[in-house]
C-alpha cells in the first residue's frame, strides 16, 4: 500500500504524542506531530541486513521541519531502504527513527505511518489512467473513504477549491479534464505529487522524481518542490546533479550516502570537493 492510498482514520492510543503535550505550552491534537525541537525526522544508529549484507550500518541523519533535503550517493549507498524503513516496509535491525517527538516509526505499521503525515513517491509514477487528472486529485483527498461515506460524498466548494489551487501549483490546470494515462511522463510525477499533496503531508519522501524526464521537465519539476518550500518537509533521492543545484541552491544542506551511512554532509560546493565524496561517487 503506498502512502497515497492511505485511509483516514483515528490512530491507535498508544501511537498519538505522550501526553498530548508539545514545547511552549502548546497542546497537541491526537496524532498531531511535535516539531516543538525543530526537528521532523530523526533516524539514529539504524542498521539493516539482508542476508549477511549490511544495507545501513548505523545510519544517523536529521531533517528539519519545512527543510527541503537532497540525499545522493551511488547504487548500493542504502537511500531507497532507508526510505523503506521510514515508511515501515523495512523493519531495522536495531537503532531508532522518529517522526517528530514522539512518533516511534518502528513501531508503526505502513499505513499508520501514511496517515501520520508521511507520503512516498517511488521513481515511476502511480496514477489512475482511465481517469481524468482532477479526478486524481480526488481520489487521493485526505477524506473519510469508508464505502458508505463514499457513496453518498459530494465535493463542496473547499475541496473544489483545493483541487483547483492543487491543479495550478503542478502546472495541470489545462489537463484538468484529460485522461491520466494520456499525460508525458513529466506531466505524470507532477500529478502524482499532486495526489500526495492532497493529503496534506508533514514530510514527502520523493525517490529519483526525476528520472526518465526531459531537461525542461526536469526543471519544471525543481520549480514545483521549491514552490513547496516551508509547506512541508521534503527528502529527495536523485542521482541528477543539475537537479539537486536546482533544489540544494547556495545554502541547502546535503546528505551523501555511501555503503549505509553517511559519509558526507553540507552544502552542495562542498561535498563535491569532498575528497571521500569524489573517491565513492563522483569521480575526478
Amino acid at each position: 500500500m503506498t502512502a497515497h492510498n492511505a485511509l483516514i482514520v483515528d490512530l491507535p492510543p498508544d501511537l498519538t504524542n505522550v501526553n498530548g503535550v508539545a514545547g511552549l505550552g502548546h497542546v497537541l491534537a491526537p496524532g498531531e506531530i511535535d516539531v516543538s525541537h525543530g526537528t521532523i525526522l530523526y533516524l539514529e544508529d539504524v542498521t539493516v541486513s539482508f542476508d549477511g549484507f549490511r544495507a545501513l550500518n548505523k545510519l544517523t541523519l536529521s531533517i528539519d521541519a519545512g527543510e527541503l533535503r537532497c540525499v545522493i550517493g551511488p547504487n548500493g549507498a542504502g537511500k531507497t531502504t532507508m526510505m523503506d524503513v521510514i515508511t515501515g516496509k523495512t523493519r531495522p535491525d536495531d537503532g531508532r527513527v522518529f517522526l517528530g517527538q514522539t512518533f516511534d516509526l518502528t513501531r508503526m505499521s505502513e499505513p499508520v505511518i501514511a496517515r501520520t503525515g508521511i507520503g512516498r513517491k517511488f521513481q515511476k509514477p502511480t496514477v489512475f489512467e482511465n481517469h481524468p487528472v482532477w479526478e486524481n486529485l480526488e481520489l487521493a483527498m485526505k477524506t473519510e473513504k469508508r464505502w458508505f461515506a463514499s457513496l453518498r460524498a459530494r465535493l463542496d466548494r473547499q475541496a473544489q477549491a483545493r483541487i483547483g489551487e492543487t491543479l495550478e501549483l503542478i502546472r495541470l490546470q489545462h489537463q484538468a479534464t484529460r485522461l491520466a494515462g494520456e499525460l508525458s511522463h513529466g506531466q505524470k510525477q507532477r500529478l502524482e505529487i499532486g495526489m500526495l499533496l492532497m493529503q496534506q503531508p508533514a514530510l514527502l519522501l520523493l525517490d529519483e522524481p526525476a528520472a526518465g524526464m526531459t531537461d525542461h521537465e526536469t526543471m519544471e519539476l525543481a520549480e514545483l518542490l521549491n514552490k513547496l518550500r516551508g509547506s512541508c518537509s521534503m527528502m529527495v533521492v536523485e542521482h541528477d546533479m543539475e537537479f539537486v543545484a536546482a533544489l540544494a541552491g547556495d545554502s541547502g544542506k546535503v546528505t551523501v550516502m555511501a555503503e549505509g551511512s553517511v559519509l558526507a554532509e553540507g552544502a552542495l560546493d562542498d561535498v563535491k570537493r569532498d575528497d571521500a565524496v569524489i573517491e565513492s561517487y563522483l569521480g575526478r
